[in-house]
């Protein structure tokens, strides 16, 4: 069943198959969420794994632009899931402020927030995350903590990021981020990034070693690492 033809009414298959390149499986239909930082059209979608793996549930959250900005490519922000940042509130990453202040932009601004799953310690999983965390604490950084496991330091995929934007008919957009790898990947998906846009938020003495990480070994754009002036 294609994006376009699912009804709210349909009954679902019991064993879906699998969806075609660049398709999503399902989505939900759009409800109205109330936050703090503004009222979303909130969508929850269904995609498979980018080589047949397991399917993975994704949420977006739009607003509409303000009249004088409706010429304008959409705002998007993709965020990586961050239970220890986006739920807990840990200092340790910048993850949760960034989840905010895009809420608080794209609520300002219009555009769409997608959340996306499996992307937890730039894709490693929770409990690699945590792992990496012990090692982070012993003296490595963020990139070196990851590849002492044996993993990668940059695993996230954002297959399913395309193919939300494509049936979400958002192909072309300005992006909220400061990773130029996360461009990179979503112009090889055939999304057009018109325009980066920056989005910084503050450094804490608690996550000071952790941004220079991503600006030295990451090359994110980040201006200021002084705690207390943007990052």
């Amino acid at each position: 069943m294609s994006v376009a033809e699912h009804r709210e009414d349909a009954d679902p298959p019991q064993h879906p198959a699998p969806a075609a390149p660049g398709e999503v499986l399902e989505h939900s239909e759009p409800v109205s969420v109330p936050t703090e930082h503004g009222t979303f059209s909130v969508v929850g979608w269904r995609v498979p794994g980018p080589t047949g793996g397991p399917v993975t549930e994704h949420v977006s959250l739009s607003a509409p632009a303000p009249r004088q900005e409706q010429d304008l490519p959409p705002l998007v922000r993709l965020h990586s899931e961050c239970l220890t940042g986006d739920v807990l509130g840990s200092w340790r990453c910048d993850c949760g402020p960034q989840l905010h202040l895009a809420m608080e932009r794209i609520a300002e601004h219009g555009g769409t927030v997608l959340y996306l799953r499996n992307h937890e310690g730039r894709g490693i999983g929770l409990v690699n995350k945590l792992r990496a965390y012990k090692l982070q604490d012993a003296g490595a950084d963020t990139v070196d903590a990851n590849t002492l496991l044996g993993l990668p330091a940059e695993a996230r995929d954002y297959t399913a990021a395309g193919r939300i934007l494509t049936a979400m008919g958002l192909r072309t957009v300005r992006l909220l981020t400061n990773n130029p790898d996360k461009v990179e990947k979503l112009e090889a998906l055939g999304i057009t990034v018109a325009d980066v846009v920056p989005h910084e938020v503050h450094a804490r003495t608690e996550n000071l070693d952790y941004l220079r990480t991503k600006r030295d070994r990451m090359h994110h754009h980040l201006t200021h690492l002084t705690p207390g002036e943007t990052s």
